[in-house]
């Protein structure tokens, strides 16, 4: 899931190095004027039997065989890959059953002792419960809209009860969300909850979003964000995928080195230094380098 740099304070957004990825994932691909993006697969590229994998799954409009490919992961009879952008599907269809479903899921558990999925030892409830969580919220979405949804999870967050799911869910809303989670990341009075909005304003993709991360990377010690925690305006820009984002993240990262920002060894991870392997997750997660991405998305930012 989201790259871990050191301790994410206890929240749910990141996968450990060992067992699956967990969680709800962002996953995107042909999108006209946004870069491919995926939490799950390494260099996504079109024409790869993974890519062919995400856009089968993502093109499917009925509920039920999504449902069916996230048990057979859960059971172990499928690629946990796909069983998780299946969820992710089903998430964005706000399907009645399949919330029903969902909740009655995630509440036995909540209740079951042991290993919830025996067939799938690898796989915990803490993987996939905020997949179920974005389900039951995206449904909830429908009936009771945008602002309560928004209300619920914002009401959460300063008590630390929320995962992935609710962030993946936020980064969706209308209803002033964005401008409400800015807000709250420029009136938090500690690092750890200046850390947490930032995170979750990085589930966004919204182009007004892109001066603020940009300066947020370039200086993070003066919003208060622990260097470290940088890397969270960097993987903003890159789920927001414009060109313009793009090449953002290319200057705030030239601004970076020029200051020397990130030049304290403790932020080095294995033979990089923290700028290095900031540049290598580029890679990692949309398949090319900045440069190439801006040399091939159009110029402008256009909605989505």
């Amino acid at each position: 899931m989201r790259r871990c740099v050191g301790v994410v304070l206890g929240m749910m957004l990141c996968a450990g190095a060992a067992g699956p990825a967990a969680a709800q994932v962002q996953v995107r691909l042909e999108t006209p004027e946004r870069a491919t993006y995926s939490e799950l697969h390494e260099a996504l590229r079109l024409g790869t039997p993974a890519a062919d994998s995400v856009r089968r799954i993502q093109r499917l409009s009925s509920p039920a065989p999504l449902w069916r490919i996230g048990r057979a992961a859960m059971r172990g009879t499928d690629s946990w890959q796909n069983g998780l952008v299946a969820l992710t599907r089903l998430a964005e269809l706000r399907s009645r059953a399949y919330a029903d479903s969902a909740a009655r899921l995630e509440r036995r558990l909540e209740s079951v002792e042991g290993n919830p999925f025996p067939g799938n030892p690898g796989v915990t409830s803490a993987d996939v419960e905020p997949s179920l969580n974005a389900i039951i919220l995206e449904r909830r979405r429908a009936v009771m809209g945008d602002s309560a949804v928004l209300a619920d999870i914002l009401a959460r967050v300063p008590t630390r009860k929320y995962d992935h799911g609710d962030a993946w869910v936020l980064g969706r809303l209308g209803a002033g969300a964005v401008d409400s989670v800015v807000a709250r990341f420029r009136a938090a009075d500690s690092e750890e909850f200046r850390t947490r909005y930032l995170t979750l304003l990085s589930y966004f993709t919204d182009p007004h979003l892109i001066p603020l991360l940009s300066r947020v990377y370039a200086a993070p010690d003066s919003f208060g964000v622990p260097k470290r925690y940088g890397i969270r305006a960097s993987d903003g820009l890159l789920w927001i995928g414009t060109r313009e984002s793009m090449q953002a993240l290319l200057d705030a990262r030239a601004r970076a080195r020029a200051r020397g920002v990130y030049d304290d060894p403790e932020l080095r991870h294995a033979e990089l230094d923290f700028l290095g392997n900031d540049s290598s997750a580029v890679i990692s997660r949309t398949g090319k380098w900045l440069t190439q991405w801006i040399a091939e998305l159009g110029g402008g930012d256009r909605r989505s």
